[in-house]
């Protein structure tokens, strides 16, 4: 039985389905209850506000004490209310008596899940297809609203250095602490240095020789800038590009602007590094 509610009346008909399978799928909060409880009146609206408030993550089922006798013996169902939590087809946590609503909220939190385990889902399925830059994201919201966990920060790493985003890369991964730096962290890290040590080509280094000796040159710092861009260092190319425009806004016939505003857009719209320079960009224009 695939149900759908978030909020279900339970017989010997359905319980089986309901609240043992439907376990296996998202949390289910069982309610005994009576018309005789006072509690149980007080306790319920609590519950119903709760369930319709996070739209099917969990499902609360209802069971009334008197009319289902069997049912509540089957679970040792001694007074009321008692309110079960079941997942995986067991009971795992529960209380008797009213709660108020942050006490309910408090436990339910322990077995809902989080809105940054959905974001990393999401990461993960994009990774899947080949899309790291659009991975990039929801793996960013996850990892900044979970307080950097660790399986997030990996997923996000690895999707920055698939996008040679490698000053970002690095920084994420520093921020591991030294006690969670495993194995995959390690392998992360040696990625990094892999790509560090490819991007670095004999034109770059040509190219930042020369503009040390020449800082005023503007095609110099342009073709650089375009360089740092095909290597990962987005930072150092954009500072390149706004260094131009701030002295030259149509340098090139406006192929120096362009070259930044692609580059911003690159990024995407939600990156911060996109929008650092975007707001730049404007106090140049106007």
């Amino acid at each position: 039985m695939f149900v759908t509610e978030s909020i279900v009346n339970i017989d010997e008909s359905n319980a089986a389905a309901l609240l043992i399978e439907e376990s296996h799928r998202r949390p289910v909060v069982v309610d005994f209850w009576a018309d005789w409880c006072g509690p149980c009146k007080s306790l319920m609206p609590v519950l119903e506000k709760l369930a319709n408030e996070y739209a099917g993550a969990f499902l609360l089922a209802k069971v009334n004490a008197d009319e289902q006798p069997m049912i509540s013996q089957q679970f040792g169902v001694r007074s009321l209310p008692t309110v079960m939590v079941m997942q995986g087809g067991q009971p795992v946590d529960g209380f008797v008596g009213a709660q108020s609503e942050a006490q309910v909220r408090e436990l339910l939190e322990k077995y809902l899940p989080k809105p940054w385990d959905g974001l990393l889902e999401e990461g993960q399925a994009l990774m899947a297809a080949g899309d790291f830059s659009s991975a990039l994201s929801p793996l960013r919201q996850a990892f900044e609203d979970s307080g950097q966990r660790h399986d997030i920060t990996l997923a996000y790493a690895h999707a920055l250095l698939e996008c040679n985003r490698l000053d970002d890369a690095e920084a994420v991964l520093g921020t591991v602490r030294m006690a969670d730096q495993d194995p995959a962290w390690e392998q992360l890290v040696a990625q990094l240095k892999l790509k560090r040590e490819a991007a670095v080509t004999p034109e770059m280094a040509a190219l930042e020789e020369r503009l040390e000796a020449e800082p005023g040159n503007h095609d110099v710092r342009h073709q650089l800038a375009v360089q740092y861009t095909n290597a990962g260092y987005f930072r150092e190319a954009l500072e390149h590009l706004i260094t131009i425009l701030r002295q030259d806004l149509n340098h090139a016939d406006g192929a120096t602007k362009k070259a930044l505003i692609d580059t911003i857009a690159s990024l995407g719209k939600s990156d911060p590094l996109a929008a650092e320079y975007q707001r730049k960009l404007y106090s140049l224009l106007y």
